[in-house]
């Protein structure tokens, strides 16, 4: 599928050029975000720029080919907003910046304090476009597509119901590269890889870097481990014989059960999924901070010795 061009007039190391168009994005059914569109809007019109707030429940919200024409999308939610952003925004992406009113907000870094300032920043130029790897998620049932998906975090297949293991071959390139017998695997991008790999057990891939990481859930033997490879390459994954409620899963939404002989490719997907940050959190301090990454014991307590 071809990707459209960016809209964005936005560059680095440079103000804006002059009036912006800029889209508040999300989820309606928290009662912060209208507070908070409004807190960042008004400053922004003020000044002359066009604002358009585009805040639905986040059941309707999310299906691509929606997007805005606009230079700037500011994301007022958690990383699950940031994903259904991503997805809303499907072949046309534009920066964008994501406003913590979530829980862990790893993506959507910028805390509800610091966004007014941070918006500043970006008007000002003083800010940097961070791209990530995208994927698609095809699955092709009897030599026909069924569905093709784009998505950022990772594709995943589960075992589902009755719960017993399942045989997962992986093709690379059209050559069998080997089978696992797991409850499933998870295909991740480097942005995904503190998501659902990291919480089984797969590492932690820096997330300008382009690849994919495949990490097998509860494998049955000793020598499994996490692979990670080029995004370059073609993958395929086969299930020759999957449970009742087997199911492929893209970022968090189950897209498809799974039949037999069912083929899953993914694949570098065109488009670039950009984030705008301005500095004031960098990438290992959010590792630090976000995810509780210690690089030592901690200090003592004022008035302890230390010791063991």
């Amino acid at each position: 599928m071809s990707t459209a061009p960016s809209t964005s007039r936005l560059r680095p190391g440079h103000p804006c050029p002059g009036q912006l168009s800029i889209a508040l994005v999300g989820p309606a059914d928290i009662a912060d975000v209208a507070i908070e569109a409004e807190r960042i809007a008004a400053p922004l019109a003020a000044a002359g720029h066009r604002i358009e707030r585009l805040c639905s429940p986040r059941d309707a919200w999310g299906s691509g080919g929606g997007a805005p024409a606009a230079d700037l999308v500011v994301v007022l939610g958690g990383d699950g907003s940031i994903l259904r952003t991503a997805r809303w925004l499907a072949y046309s992406q534009v920066p964008v910046l994501g406003v913590n009113l979530g829980t862990l907000g790893f993506l959507a870094d910028v805390p509800r304090t610091e966004a007014a300032e941070s918006v500043a920043d970006i008007l000002a130029g003083r800010f940097r476009l961070v791209e990530h790897l995208m994927f698609e998620c095809e699955i092709v049932r009897a030599g026909r597509r069924l569905l093709l998906e784009l998505g950022l975090n990772e594709a995943s297949i589960l075992a589902g119901p009755p719960f017993s293991m399942i045989e997962i071959e992986l093709f690379v390139d059209d050559e069998l590269a080997t089978t696992y017998r797991a409850d499933g695997l998870i295909v991740s991008t480097p942005v995904g890889s503190t998501a659902h790999n990291l919480s089984a057990g797969g590492p932690i891939v820096r997330k300008d870097i382009d690849a994919f990481v495949f990490t097998p859930l509860n494998p049955h033997t000793l020598s499994n481990r996490t692979v990670v490879d080029s995004a370059d390459r073609a993958y395929e994954l086969l299930v020759p014989r999957p449970n009742a409620g087997s199911a492929c899963v893209v970022d968090g939404r189950a897209v498809a059960a799974l039949l037999p002989g069912d083929r899953i490719r993914v694949r570098r997907a065109a488009p670039r999924f950009t984030l705008v940050e301005t500095g004031r959190h960098g990438y290992y301090r959010t590792l630090r901070e976000k995810l509780g990454w210690g690089g030592g014991l901690r200090a003592s307590e004022p008035g302890t010795t230390g010791g063991r």
